[in-house]
């Protein structure tokens, strides 16, 4: 009985992933979350009580798979740290240029709720920026960067603000250029021997 009750709650969580993804969650009803999950709304709503506990499991569904596409995308990429935070971007923009990319779920999201600031779904999308930021002052502590932790900031934010334009003009280029600014800033905030390391390869 657990796994069905389970089971039924994830199939929810994905077709309204795909929906709110898709045409924002203020232009998704409950009723089309219902059909598409190929359920009645009195089944959606005994696992969801309501349509704001919802969208909270659609983005705390995002958060985990999320952190870990920028992370095997920072590991995978050859090249010293400002490669890899620079590879974080790329592979940003590569995902842009699809058709169906639609930027930024968690920010997307807190723009629809821009005038309920206590929604549990602003809450999940601050903690996951916030996730993001902690993961690469780690990455950054590691290098032995002083000033892990603005250095982290200023990423985030050419990396959330590359969200916004490229959402705005079409364009990944913009993105590819944030990354360019991101590993300048993290090629500059290394210490010296690192910098001497990276300058020989």
């Amino acid at each position: 009985m657990a796994r069905l009750v389970t089971d039924t709650r994830e199939r929810i969580i994905a077709a309204a992933s795909k929906l709110f993804y898709d045409d924002g969650i203020r232009g998704v009803s409950v009723d089309a979350v219902a059909a598409k999950a190929g359920l009645t709304k009195r089944t959606l709503y005994y696992h969801f009580k309501s349509k704001d506990d919802l969208v909270a499991a659609y983005l705390a569904a995002r958060d985990q798979p999320n952190l870990a596409l920028f992370k095997r995308w920072f590991a995978e990429t050859e090249g010293g740290l400002p490669d890899k935070v620079e590879g974080i971007f790329r592979n940003l923009a590569r995902s842009a240029r699809h058709p169906k990319w639609k930027g930024c779920g968690f920010l997307r999201t807190s723009a629809e709720l821009a005038n309920m600031p206590g929604h549990p779904a602003i809450r999940i999308g601050a903690a996951h920026k916030k996730k993001f930021e902690d993961w690469l002052r780690a990455a950054f502590e590691a290098e032995g960067i002083a000033q892990a932790a603005q250095l982290a900031r200023q990423v985030l934010l050419l990396l959330d603000g590359s969200f916004a334009v490229v959402l705005l003009h079409r364009d990944p280029s913009y993105m590819e250029t944030a990354g360019e600014a991101a590993a300048s800033l993290t090629k500059a905030a290394l210490p010296a021997r690192r910098k001497r390391a990276a300058a020989g390869r």
